[in-house]
């Protein structure tokens, strides 16, 4: 069984940090790219950002680039997401996702359960 578990959300001041983790279990962790999602309430899903295997490239949704930043240690099977320059804009579920690489494009075919992220003041 895939299990994908988030952690690291919590209430924050705007203009403050926060670091999430995505603790993988039950495959191979160095073997997918992964993703974060998020949904604010009442939002639709938005995608925030994938970082690849290997080299571990990076790319980002235009409203967190240069704020958010995704990481991933494959020798702990836990992939990251620093968000620092937090807005209220920002609060949402944040979900981390496996991505599988078909013929028809990315998939996100695993997701944990998400870690809520509030921003106030």
């Amino acid at each position: 069984e895939v299990q994908l578990v988030e952690s690291g959300g919590g209430l924050v001041q705007p203009g403050g940090s926060l670091r999430l983790s995505c603790a993988v279990s039950t495959f191979t962790f160095s073997n997918y790219a992964m993703s974060w999602v998020r949904q604010a309430p009442g939002k639709g899903l938005e995608w925030l950002s994938f970082i690849n295997t290997g080299s571990a490239s990076e790319t980002y949704a235009d409203s967190v680039k240069g704020r958010f930043t995704i990481s991933r240690d494959d020798a702990k099977n836990t992939l990251y997401l620093q968000m620092n320059s937090l807005k209220p804009e920002d609060t949402a579920r944040y979900y981390c996702a496996r991505v599988m690489t078909l013929t028809s494009g990315h998939h996100m075919d695993y997701w944990g359960k998400g870690t809520l992220v509030t921003v106030s003041s």
